[in-house]
């Protein structure tokens, strides 16, 4: 009975870790915002790391949070790393695209709580009297996130934050 019980839980596990593995090797999470503003009053607000704190949900994770800007002031070049409480994590993003208006792209590297490397983007799109803000991410999966991901929704996770952080944007851009 013991032995019979013993073999059918692993042949569940076998089988949670096998489908874990068929799960796709990378992730993008998406979401977009209309702003009533002109793409120029919402870029610097992104392309300016020293003006994310007004804005970012991620700010608000430690107030203790030890920051560093360096390289160029905003756009390209321009450098952000963080160490903080759990939540917060370390890591470091950098400017590595800035069109002016319209498009923001950061390498984001986190060191902890997990090491991982995604690349972001932010997109402003104008039509009419509003800018359709769009926040991207995009990175790889390796099996333990494969794993996690079949008992949470990181798309849900994450995607909240963005949606914060768009609404913060709208109300920003909105005055």
């Amino acid at each position: 009975m013991f032995s019979t019980i013993l073999i059918i839980l692993l042949v569940i596990i076998a089988a949670v870790l096998l489908y874990a593995a068929t799960r796709p090797n990378d992730f993008v999470v998406t979401r977009t915002a209309t702003i009533k503003a002109p793409p120029e009053a919402i870029f610097p607000l992104i392309n300016d790391f020293s003006r994310w704190p007004t804005w970012s949900p991620y700010e608000k994770l430690d107030p203790q949070m030890k920051r560093t800007l360096s390289g160029a002031d905003s756009g390209k070049g321009a450098a952000y790393a963080w160490e903080g409480n759990a939540k917060a994590g370390k890591g470091r993003m950098e400017i590595v695209n800035s069109v002016p208006s319209s498009l923001v792209s950061l390498k984001l590297d986190f060191e902890k709580p997990f090491r991982a490397n995604n690349s972001v983007d932010f997109t402003l799109t104008p039509s009419g009297d509003n800018t359709a803000v769009t926040w991207a991410m995009r990175g790889g999966r390796p099996f333990i996130a494969k794993l996690m991901g079949l008992f949470m929704n990181f798309d849900t996770l994450i995607g909240k934050d963005f949606e914060v952080g768009l609404a913060n944007l709208k109300r920003l851009g909105e005055k």
